[in-house]
Protein backbone atom coordinates (compact mmCIF):
# COMPACT_ATOMS: atom_id res chain seq x y z
CA UNK A 1 0.00 0.00 0.00
CA UNK A 2 1.29 3.34 -0.86
CA UNK A 3 1.46 6.04 1.77
CA UNK A 4 -0.64 9.78 1.38
CA UNK A 5 0.57 12.47 2.69
CA UNK A 6 -1.44 15.20 2.25
CA UNK A 7 0.06 18.86 1.87
CA UNK A 8 -1.28 22.22 2.51
CA UNK A 9 -0.02 25.61 1.04
CA UNK A 10 -1.91 29.05 0.44
CA UNK A 11 -3.63 29.23 -2.86
CA UNK A 12 -1.85 30.69 -5.30
CA UNK A 13 -3.78 33.01 -7.37
CA UNK A 14 -2.59 33.27 -10.72
CA UNK A 15 -6.02 34.54 -12.89
CA UNK A 16 -4.19 37.36 -13.79
CA UNK A 17 -1.17 35.97 -15.59
CA UNK A 18 -2.60 32.37 -16.81
CA UNK A 19 -1.25 29.09 -16.48
CA UNK A 20 2.31 29.09 -14.51
CA UNK A 21 5.65 27.62 -16.05
CA UNK A 22 7.12 24.93 -14.20
CA UNK A 23 10.89 24.31 -13.94
CA UNK A 24 12.16 21.23 -11.76
CA UNK A 25 15.09 21.91 -10.18
CA UNK A 26 17.07 18.91 -9.41
CA UNK A 27 20.06 20.00 -6.85
CA UNK A 28 17.38 21.73 -4.96
CA UNK A 29 14.83 19.39 -4.54
CA UNK A 30 12.17 22.19 -5.67
CA UNK A 31 9.96 23.50 -8.39
CA UNK A 32 10.39 27.17 -9.62
CA UNK A 33 6.93 28.76 -10.17
CA UNK A 34 7.00 31.14 -13.41
CA UNK A 35 5.06 33.97 -14.11
CA UNK A 36 4.73 33.58 -18.09
CA UNK A 37 3.43 36.91 -18.69
CA UNK A 38 6.23 39.11 -16.45
CA UNK A 39 8.86 36.00 -16.84
CA UNK A 40 9.76 36.52 -12.96
CA UNK A 41 10.24 33.30 -10.83
CA UNK A 42 7.25 34.23 -8.43
CA UNK A 43 8.13 31.32 -5.64
CA UNK A 44 9.48 27.85 -5.23
CA UNK A 45 7.79 24.53 -4.45
CA UNK A 46 9.45 22.25 -2.26
CA UNK A 47 9.17 18.68 -3.28
CA UNK A 48 11.78 15.78 -2.78
CA UNK A 49 15.07 14.86 -3.75
CA UNK A 50 16.22 15.54 -6.75
CA UNK A 51 12.92 16.27 -8.88
CA UNK A 52 13.93 15.67 -12.56
CA UNK A 53 10.52 14.66 -14.96
CA UNK A 54 6.82 15.91 -14.70
CA UNK A 55 3.82 14.42 -16.40
CA UNK A 56 -0.15 15.07 -16.64
CA UNK A 57 -2.53 13.20 -15.13
CA UNK A 58 -5.15 12.06 -17.49
CA UNK A 59 -7.58 14.47 -16.06
CA UNK A 60 -5.46 17.37 -16.64
CA UNK A 61 -6.32 18.03 -12.48
CA UNK A 62 -2.86 17.44 -11.62
CA UNK A 63 1.43 17.58 -12.82
CA UNK A 64 3.04 14.78 -10.91
CA UNK A 65 7.00 15.61 -10.25
CA UNK A 66 8.82 12.20 -9.82
CA UNK A 67 11.37 12.88 -6.87
CA UNK A 68 13.75 10.04 -8.02
CA UNK A 69 16.13 9.95 -4.42
CA UNK A 70 13.12 10.70 -2.29
CA UNK A 71 11.20 7.81 -3.81
CA UNK A 72 8.23 9.56 -4.09
CA UNK A 73 5.71 12.07 -6.65
CA UNK A 74 4.60 15.38 -5.98
CA UNK A 75 0.89 16.05 -7.24
CA UNK A 76 0.51 19.92 -8.04
CA UNK A 77 -2.28 21.86 -9.57
CA UNK A 78 -1.61 22.92 -12.72
CA UNK A 79 -3.50 26.07 -12.86
CA UNK A 80 -2.72 27.13 -9.03
CA UNK A 81 0.53 25.64 -8.57
CA UNK A 82 -0.66 24.37 -5.02
CA UNK A 83 0.68 21.07 -3.77
CA UNK A 84 -2.68 18.53 -3.20
CA UNK A 85 -0.71 15.20 -2.11
CA UNK A 86 2.77 13.61 -2.26
CA UNK A 87 2.50 9.41 -2.63
CA UNK A 88 5.48 7.53 -1.22
CA UNK A 89 7.06 4.39 -2.11
CA UNK A 90 7.48 4.73 -5.45
CA UNK A 91 11.19 3.78 -6.01
CA UNK A 92 13.34 5.89 -7.78
CA UNK A 93 11.28 7.33 -10.34
CA UNK A 94 13.36 9.32 -12.73
CA UNK A 95 11.26 9.19 -15.71
CA UNK A 96 7.87 8.55 -15.91
CA UNK A 97 4.67 8.39 -18.28
CA UNK A 98 1.07 7.41 -18.55
CA UNK A 99 0.14 5.10 -21.42
CA UNK A 100 -2.36 6.90 -24.12
CA UNK A 101 -5.63 4.89 -22.67
CA UNK A 102 -4.98 5.88 -19.07
CA UNK A 103 -4.71 2.30 -17.67
CA UNK A 104 -1.05 2.16 -17.50
CA UNK A 105 1.57 4.43 -15.24
CA UNK A 106 5.31 3.47 -16.25
CA UNK A 107 8.61 4.67 -13.94
CA UNK A 108 11.70 4.00 -14.81
CA UNK A 109 14.63 4.02 -11.94
CA UNK A 110 17.39 5.45 -13.30
CA UNK A 111 19.65 4.48 -10.24
CA UNK A 112 17.51 0.82 -9.69
CA UNK A 113 17.94 -0.50 -12.92
CA UNK A 114 14.57 -1.78 -13.47
CA UNK A 115 10.58 -0.53 -15.14
CA UNK A 116 7.71 -0.35 -12.85
CA UNK A 117 4.18 -0.48 -14.08
CA UNK A 118 1.31 0.19 -12.26
CA UNK A 119 -2.24 0.08 -12.63
CA UNK A 120 -4.09 3.64 -12.47
CA UNK A 121 -7.64 3.82 -11.21
CA UNK A 122 -8.05 7.60 -12.16
CA UNK A 123 -6.77 8.44 -8.51
CA UNK A 124 -4.36 5.94 -7.32
CA UNK A 125 -1.51 3.84 -9.03
CA UNK A 126 -1.30 0.21 -7.79
CA UNK A 127 2.38 -1.73 -8.49
CA UNK A 128 1.85 -4.62 -10.94
CA UNK A 129 5.06 -5.47 -12.14
CA UNK A 130 8.55 -4.47 -11.90
CA UNK A 131 10.62 -5.46 -14.99
CA UNK A 132 14.66 -5.96 -14.33
CA UNK A 133 15.75 -3.86 -17.47
CA UNK A 134 19.62 -2.93 -18.12
CA UNK A 135 22.01 -0.76 -16.80
CA UNK A 136 20.15 2.68 -16.20
CA UNK A 137 17.24 2.94 -17.58
CA UNK A 138 16.63 6.55 -18.50
CA UNK A 139 13.39 7.71 -20.86
CA UNK A 140 10.24 6.10 -21.88
CA UNK A 141 8.00 6.09 -24.76
CA UNK A 142 4.57 4.52 -25.16
CA UNK A 143 3.30 3.66 -28.63
CA UNK A 144 -0.59 5.36 -29.56
CA UNK A 145 -1.75 1.96 -29.07
CA UNK A 146 -0.64 1.06 -25.75
CA UNK A 147 1.01 -1.60 -26.31
CA UNK A 148 4.63 -1.29 -26.11
CA UNK A 149 6.55 0.81 -23.57
CA UNK A 150 10.36 1.97 -25.18
CA UNK A 151 13.10 2.78 -22.53
CA UNK A 152 16.34 3.52 -23.47
CA UNK A 153 19.49 1.96 -21.05
CA UNK A 154 22.02 4.74 -20.70
CA UNK A 155 24.87 2.68 -19.23
CA UNK A 156 24.69 -0.58 -21.35
CA UNK A 157 23.72 1.10 -24.70
CA UNK A 158 20.37 -0.47 -25.56
CA UNK A 159 17.14 0.22 -26.37
CA UNK A 160 14.54 -2.24 -25.03
CA UNK A 161 10.55 -3.12 -25.47
CA UNK A 162 8.47 -3.85 -22.90
CA UNK A 163 5.02 -5.41 -23.81
CA UNK A 164 2.23 -4.17 -21.63
CA UNK A 165 -0.26 -6.49 -22.15
CA UNK A 166 2.03 -9.61 -21.05
CA UNK A 167 4.63 -6.53 -18.87
CA UNK A 168 7.35 -9.10 -19.99
CA UNK A 169 10.79 -7.97 -22.03
CA UNK A 170 9.84 -8.23 -25.62
CA UNK A 171 12.75 -7.01 -27.51
CA UNK A 172 16.63 -5.37 -27.10
CA UNK A 173 18.74 -4.15 -29.53
CA UNK A 174 21.90 -1.50 -29.13
CA UNK A 175 21.83 1.71 -29.58
CA UNK A 176 25.29 4.52 -29.57
CA UNK A 177 26.67 5.95 -26.98
CA UNK A 178 24.71 7.19 -24.01
CA UNK A 179 20.67 6.78 -25.48
CA UNK A 180 18.84 9.26 -23.53
CA UNK A 181 15.52 10.71 -24.39
CA UNK A 182 13.26 8.64 -27.19
CA UNK A 183 10.64 9.82 -29.32
CA UNK A 184 7.95 7.91 -31.34
CA UNK A 185 6.18 9.33 -34.41
CA UNK A 186 2.71 9.61 -34.27
CA UNK A 187 1.92 6.22 -36.63
CA UNK A 188 4.28 4.00 -34.59
CA UNK A 189 6.75 3.26 -37.48
CA UNK A 190 9.99 4.97 -36.11
CA UNK A 191 11.08 5.80 -32.97
CA UNK A 192 14.41 8.69 -32.80
CA UNK A 193 16.64 7.77 -29.94
CA UNK A 194 18.65 11.07 -28.41
CA UNK A 195 22.70 10.11 -27.99
CA UNK A 196 23.83 11.98 -25.39
CA UNK A 197 27.65 10.46 -25.61
CA UNK A 198 27.51 11.16 -29.30
CA UNK A 199 26.42 13.93 -31.71
CA UNK A 200 23.04 13.06 -33.36
CA UNK A 201 19.74 10.98 -33.18
CA UNK A 202 19.45 7.46 -34.17
CA UNK A 203 16.13 6.48 -36.06
CA UNK A 204 15.07 2.69 -35.81
CA UNK A 205 11.94 1.42 -37.83
CA UNK A 206 9.75 -0.22 -35.51
CA UNK A 207 6.83 -1.12 -37.53
CA UNK A 208 7.29 -5.01 -37.62
CA UNK A 209 7.98 -4.37 -33.13
CA UNK A 210 11.62 -5.32 -33.39
CA UNK A 211 13.50 -2.07 -33.53
CA UNK A 212 15.73 -2.49 -36.38
CA UNK A 213 18.01 1.13 -36.92
CA UNK A 214 17.97 2.90 -40.23
CA UNK A 215 19.91 6.33 -39.84
CA UNK A 216 22.09 8.16 -37.50
CA UNK A 217 20.59 11.48 -38.24
CA UNK A 218 23.35 14.68 -37.21
CA UNK A 219 21.88 17.13 -35.02
CA UNK A 220 24.83 18.29 -32.54
CA UNK A 221 27.09 16.82 -29.71
CA UNK A 222 24.89 15.62 -26.73
CA UNK A 223 21.48 14.87 -28.44
CA UNK A 224 19.52 14.79 -25.44
CA UNK A 225 15.97 15.40 -24.93
CA UNK A 226 12.79 15.31 -27.78
CA UNK A 227 9.45 17.55 -27.51
CA UNK A 228 7.37 17.89 -30.44
CA UNK A 229 6.45 21.45 -32.55
CA UNK A 230 2.86 20.40 -32.40
CA UNK A 231 1.78 20.35 -36.15
CA UNK A 232 2.24 16.52 -36.14
CA UNK A 233 5.69 17.11 -38.34
CA UNK A 234 8.22 18.40 -36.78
CA UNK A 235 10.35 17.46 -33.34
CA UNK A 236 12.64 19.26 -31.31
CA UNK A 237 15.90 17.94 -29.83
CA UNK A 238 18.46 19.34 -27.63
CA UNK A 239 21.89 18.91 -28.15
CA UNK A 240 23.57 19.60 -24.79
CA UNK A 241 27.26 19.96 -25.15
CA UNK A 242 26.67 21.85 -28.52
CA UNK A 243 24.57 24.40 -27.08
CA UNK A 244 21.97 24.46 -29.59
CA UNK A 245 18.42 23.04 -30.29
CA UNK A 246 17.37 20.99 -33.75
CA UNK A 247 14.48 21.01 -35.65
CA UNK A 248 13.66 17.56 -37.34
CA UNK A 249 11.40 16.99 -39.96
CA UNK A 250 10.48 13.64 -39.00
CA UNK A 251 8.76 13.11 -42.27
CA UNK A 252 11.58 13.08 -44.25
CA UNK A 253 14.16 12.86 -41.72
CA UNK A 254 15.85 15.77 -42.02
CA UNK A 255 17.37 18.75 -40.32
CA UNK A 256 15.16 21.75 -41.52
CA UNK A 257 15.95 24.57 -38.65
CA UNK A 258 18.57 24.94 -35.53
CA UNK A 259 18.62 27.37 -32.26
CA UNK A 260 20.83 28.71 -30.03
CA UNK A 261 20.20 27.08 -26.42
CA UNK A 262 22.99 28.46 -23.94
CA UNK A 263 24.67 26.16 -21.16
CA UNK A 264 23.69 22.98 -21.44
CA UNK A 265 20.10 22.57 -23.07
CA UNK A 266 17.61 19.71 -21.69
CA UNK A 267 13.77 19.73 -21.45
CA UNK A 268 12.20 21.81 -23.37
CA UNK A 269 7.82 22.97 -23.93
CA UNK A 270 6.65 24.89 -26.40
CA UNK A 271 4.02 27.39 -26.03
CA UNK A 272 0.50 27.26 -27.40
CA UNK A 273 1.58 30.02 -29.58
CA UNK A 274 3.63 27.72 -31.33
CA UNK A 275 6.23 30.72 -31.77
CA UNK A 276 8.21 30.15 -28.24
CA UNK A 277 10.31 27.43 -26.89
CA UNK A 278 11.33 26.89 -23.13
CA UNK A 279 13.98 25.25 -22.14
CA UNK A 280 16.15 24.37 -19.37
CA UNK A 281 19.76 25.42 -19.43
CA UNK A 282 20.92 22.97 -16.77
CA UNK A 283 24.33 24.32 -15.95
CA UNK A 284 23.47 28.33 -15.38
CA UNK A 285 20.36 27.98 -13.20
CA UNK A 286 18.23 29.71 -15.83
CA UNK A 287 15.17 29.26 -17.72
CA UNK A 288 15.96 30.22 -21.57
CA UNK A 289 13.29 31.34 -23.74
CA UNK A 290 13.54 30.95 -27.15
CA UNK A 291 11.66 33.09 -29.82
CA UNK A 292 11.02 30.06 -32.76
CA UNK A 293 10.55 32.52 -36.05
CA UNK A 294 13.51 34.87 -34.88
CA UNK A 295 15.72 31.83 -34.20
CA UNK A 296 17.04 33.71 -31.48
CA UNK A 297 17.15 33.92 -27.36
CA UNK A 298 14.64 36.38 -25.75
CA UNK A 299 14.92 35.88 -22.36
CA UNK A 300 16.39 34.42 -19.18
CA UNK A 301 15.01 33.83 -15.92
CA UNK A 302 16.75 32.73 -13.23
CA UNK A 303 15.80 29.74 -11.18
CA UNK A 304 17.20 26.63 -9.20
CA UNK A 305 20.32 24.25 -9.18
CA UNK A 306 20.48 22.07 -12.36
CA UNK A 307 16.83 22.88 -13.65
CA UNK A 308 15.77 19.69 -15.45
CA UNK A 309 12.13 19.22 -16.37
CA UNK A 310 9.93 22.12 -17.58
CA UNK A 311 6.14 22.08 -18.20
CA UNK A 312 3.37 24.24 -18.30
CA UNK A 313 -0.34 23.51 -19.43
CA UNK A 314 -0.54 26.22 -22.02
CA UNK A 315 1.73 24.06 -24.27
CA UNK A 316 1.55 23.13 -28.03
CA UNK A 317 0.35 19.96 -28.96
CA UNK A 318 2.75 17.13 -27.82
CA UNK A 319 2.94 15.33 -31.74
Amino acid sequence: MLALILWTCPLLSLASTGAPVFVLNSLDGNVSVIDPLGWTEMRRIPTGKEPHHLYLTPDEKSVIVANAMSDSLTFIDPRTAQIQRTVTGILDPYHLRFSPDMKWFVTAANRLNHVDIYRWDGAHMHLTRRIATGKTPSHLWIDSKSTTVWVTMQDSNELVGIDLATQTLRSRVRTGPMPADVFGTPDDKTLLVGLTGGDGVEVFDVSTGVPRRVQLLPTGKGAHAFRALGDLRHVLVSNRVANTISQIDYTTMTVVAQFPAPSGPDCMDVLADGRTILVTSRWARKLTVIDIPSRRVVRQVNVGKSPHGVWTLDHAGRQ
